[in-house]
């Protein structure tokens, strides 16, 4: 199950991560990343009776609970989601 979702994306904002400098005390510059804040979490379908396991981000659980998840598949176009 968890082997569809082990890139460090979110399904609902497409947030990933990005690249920018460490710096040292003496302004050295190391190539980082920057991660997103991810989660797995389990969301309750009303359509399809049935938990929905997600990888989503703060803002993208904001977003299901703003408006519902069958909601969001609709809005954003998610199809390709195991349940």
């Amino acid at each position: 199950m968890y082997g569809v979702f082990m890139s460090r994306l979110c399904c609902i904002t497409g947030k990933r991560p990005i690249v920018g400098n460490h710096r040292s005390h003496a302004m050295n510059a190391i190539k980082r990343r920057f991660y997103p804040n991810l989660h797995f979490c389990k969301f309750w379908s009303e359509s399809k009776n049935c938990f929905i396991k997600l990888r989503v981000s703060i803002r993208g659980m904001r977003i299901i609970n703003k408006l519902g998840i069958d909601a969001v598949f609709t809005k954003y176009n998610i199809r390709d989601i195991k349940y």
